[in-house]
């Protein structure tokens, strides 16, 4: 088997067998080129270094770290959950502590000096400060409970993102292997139809052949080499889409592993339905969004009643820094205790403004009957997309088993088509069309594997990982 003509021997030294489940390629020489390890991506990077082989699993979890759309979701979940630990502890006490100095000129005559709310001319404030607020629901704990949705509804966004991620970068990863696999079938179809040009030339000068049989070959030789070039092309453009997804720094110096012979099982129905009963996140993002829309109706319905605010301040207020002292205004009284408490309670009650308190309650009621509509509307869609992704996994396990089939037929086919034509049995158009018909097969088979992987991959965003 030769190498095409358009191909460096020199950048290909090992051998490599690419199994199809039945049939084997054995690529030899230049045919054993991986995706990764194409001579135009390295040589355009100029790395030496061996190239890193990856899984899905490695790829994904590369991606989960670079990925900008999928890290600002994380993002917003851990703000969300900062949101959620503030509002809880908004609605425990504040402890501060105070300390200041009232400085005021005396007037010379009075012990107070000439500002009228010091009860001397030198003032000491040393307080340790209590502090709670009851703003409107905070009895029914709904800033608490809304808070604690738009954290859980973070979350189940940051969950949806990251099984889209694992879809995108799925079909990368496979779209990848599968024009491997085609670049490989490819060259080996070249490698075939070098074979068989020479063999009419050869048949052509004992006059067991036509010339036209000759041309034939070349035509399809011609054909096949610019087959070669558009695979490369493709496996070149695929491996670029996935170092986009992997790679921080755009280094495509990695390979691919191929475990896309290893599909894994399809779950049944029932157990499908069940796990997507447990691990749709689409339907618990809707049902946190209703969750915290009926938060914010209490919030609004609890702006008509009054709030209460309370300060306990406790410590001193005196004309000497200290526990006891004289009072400057009545030194005559001896010396007193400084230390104590005093207590402020601050009642609002709102009496009119318009009707705006009222028109806030009717925003957040209309947003509480839409939340409603979107969790129905995400639930019957939530089910017609889980049957749908079902059939479609199925689908393309059932077909990647006929194309395999296919597959094994074709090459059987071209093989005894072969052995024909050398017994003069059988026509170049037909040598021709065995070709054609097993490239075909190859890489419908190619295709159809990554379906399915990609399938499973868009089925899991509503069953989680099986």
């Amino acid at each position: 088997m030769s190498c095409p003509r358009s191909l460096s021997k020199s950048n290909y030294q090992t051998v490599q067998i690419l199994v199809f489940s039945g049939w084997v390629v054995a690529a030899l020489g230049c045919c054993a080129q991986t995706p990764a390890q194409d001579s135009s991506s390295l040589a355009a990077t100029g790395d030496s270094r061996a190239p890193e082989a990856i899984t899905l699993k490695d790829a994904i979890a590369r991606a989960q770290k670079i990925y900008s759309p999928y890290l600002a979701t994380v993002t917003d979940a851990q703000v969300a959950r900062e949101d959620f630990r503030q509002a809880r502890n908004a609605m425990l006490p504040s402890i501060g502590y105070t300390q200041q100095y009232l400085g005021t000129e005396g007037n010379g005559k009075t012990p107070n000096g000439r500002y009228v709310t010091q009860d001397g001319v030198h003032v000491y404030r040393a307080w340790g400060v209590f502090h709670q607020d009851f703003p409107a629901g905070f009895f029914a704990g709904a800033s608490y409970k809304r808070a604690a949705a738009s954290a859980a509804l973070a979350e189940a966004k940051a969950a949806i993102a990251q099984r889209g991620l694992a879809v995108t970068v799925t079909r990368a990863f496979y779209t990848l292997i599968a024009a491997g696999r085609k670049y490989a079938s490819a060259q080996d179809t070249v490698s075939q139809a070098e074979h068989f040009l020479d063999d009419t030339r050869k048949l052509e000068s004992g006059g067991e052949a036509a010339h036209a049989d000759v041309v034939k070959a070349q035509l399809q030789l011609n054909q096949q080499r610019v087959a070669l070039a558009e695979a490369q092309l493709a496996m070149n453009n695929a491996h670029l889409a996935l170092t986009v997804l992997v790679s921080r720094a755009f280094d495509e110096n990695f390979t691919a592993v191929d475990d896309m012979d290893h599909t894994p099982v399809l779950p049944g129905l029932q157990e499908i339905k069940d796990m997507a009963a447990r691990e749709n996140q689409d339907v618990r993002a809707a049902l946190e969004t209703l969750r915290q829309a009926k938060e914010d109706v209490i919030i609004a319905r609890a702006s008509f009643f009054p709030t209460l605010t309370v300060d306990v301040d406790y410590g001193i207020e005196a004309n000497a820094f200290a526990l006891h002292s004289k009072a400057a205004a009545m030194p005559q009284d001896g010396v007193l205790p400084n230390l104590g408490y005093f207590v402020t309670g601050v009642l609002d009650v709102p009496i009119w403004n318009w009707g705006t308190t009222r028109s806030k309650l009717k925003q957040a009621e209309y947003r509480r009957r839409q939340a409603e509509m979107d969790l129905s509307q995400t639930q019957r869609e939530a089910l017609g997309n889980l049957y749908s992704y079902y059939n479609e996994a199925s689908a393309a396990r059932s077909e990647a088993q006929a194309l395999r089939e296919a597959a094994d037929l074709a090459a059987e086919s071209l093989r005894l088509t072969t052995l024909r034509y050398q017994a003069g049995e059988a026509t170049a158009l037909e040598i021709v069309d065995a070709q054609n018909a097993l490239a075909t097969a190859r890489n419908l088979f190619d295709d159809g594997q990554a379906r399915y992987w990609v399938a499973l991959a868009t089925l899991q965003t509503l069953t989680g990982r099986f």
